[in-house]
């Protein structure tokens, strides 16, 4: 077997060469890719080489939403077997301090996550990985819907930190994956109603066809005026921001309701000039989210189940070695594409 690996070598700069096999642990598993998504994130780390404080390290390997196969397991090693297909949950907390030990791991100091620096991602043909952080799928869950877990539980987290049940009118600012996500989590949460916003409209009707209600075209309409008519004027009681944009985060203190919840999502490096006196006339909280925490298991039941349709998404594929471009098509291609995911 011939190991290939795609190396970031400099901002906007990405080729696929040879590396060696893996060498598995007594805990780990030998993964054999079969898809890895595009993230946001990957876009950033590939523009500019960093994102907020984290500086990539060149030569860097990217990927961190991934599925495969088992080719191999440790002495250890007994919650998948060889033959299994999974998804590999990409960050792995220390396992002991106080956030690991009260179930909130996604807040370890000493995380290890794919793609974050200093570590190194899963832009792999063959990969060790700890069989903690693997999940089996089941039969009715394809690899290809399994490479969409990841973003997935973003928006399901999300959804969780907004509280979001059926009495609640849900605004989400940004149709990317994780908005796309976050409007299936807040659907299969019976949210009252769903309203989304983006400057593309192909991205728009995605939205429509995964079950929003109303679809709001920032580019042509103003989207204040129009969120007024659609909620009686209140404003939504959960804001979602995932465009990841400082102007669409201090917009939405205009668009929550009084004593409704922001959920800050979409990553965001530049300075946010927040009215934070409009906000406290209001009284409603900012909530953010930081990758999510106890999930992976509850998504893989509700794709199996039918609750979440990740088919609908309906990604473009590119093979591996046209790694380069898949990072064209999401960098420059957002008013076709909605999500870009490799397969091997």
């Amino acid at each position: 077997m011939e190991n290939r690996e795609a190396l970031l070598l400099e901002p906007g700069k990405i080729q696929v060469f040879p590396c060696e096999m893996p060498v598995i642990q007594d805990d780990e598993v030998l993964v054999k890719m079969e898809y890895c998504g595009v993230c946001g994130s990957d876009v950033h780390y590939f523009r500019f080489g960093g994102i907020g404080r984290r500086k990539v390290t060149f030569p860097y390997v990217l990927g961190h939403e991934c599925t495969g196969e088992v080719l191999e397991i440790g002495s250890k090693v007994t919650n998948v077997t060889v033959g299994d297909k999974v998804v590999m949950e990409p960050g792995l907390g220390c396992g002991h301090c106080e956030y690991c030990m009260t179930g909130r791991y996604n807040l370890c100091e000493d995380m290890k996550f794919m793609a974050t620096p200093p570590y190194n991602g899963a832009f792999k043909k063959y990969m060790a990985y700890p069989a903690r952080g693997c999940f089996k799928l089941p039969e009715s869950v394809s690899t290809l819907e399994g490479a969409m877990i990841e973003p997935l539980a973003v928006g399901m987290h999300a959804a969780r930190r907004g509280e979001v049940d059926n009495s609640k009118v849900v605004l989400i600012t940004g149709m990317g994956c994780i908005g796309l996500m976050t409007l299936l989590s807040c659907k299969a949460m019976n949210a009252q109603k769903i309203i989304v916003t983006d400057i593309f409209q192909n991205r728009l009707e995605k939205a429509l066809e995964l079950g929003a209600d109303y679809a709001i075209n920032v580019a042509e309409t103003d989207m204040l005026e129009k969120l007024k008519e659609l909620t009686d004027e209140k404003g939504a009681d959960v804001v979602f921001e995932t465009a990841g944009r400082a102007q669409t985060a201090a917009q939405n203190v205009f668009a929550v309701r009084r004593g409704g919840v922001i959920v800050q999502v979409g990553t965001i490096a530049d300075p946010v000039p927040y009215q934070f006196n409009e906000l406290g006339k209001i009284e409603a909280d900012i909530r953010s989210v930081f990758r999510y925490r106890n999930i992976f298991p509850l998504a893989i039941k509700l794709i199996e189940k039918g609750d979440i349709d990740l088919k609908a998404v309906d990604p473009d594929i590119f093979d591996f070695e046209d790694v380069d471009k898949a990072f064209d098509t999401a960098i420059n291609r957002g008013n076709e594409v909605v999500k870009c995911i490799l397969k091997f």
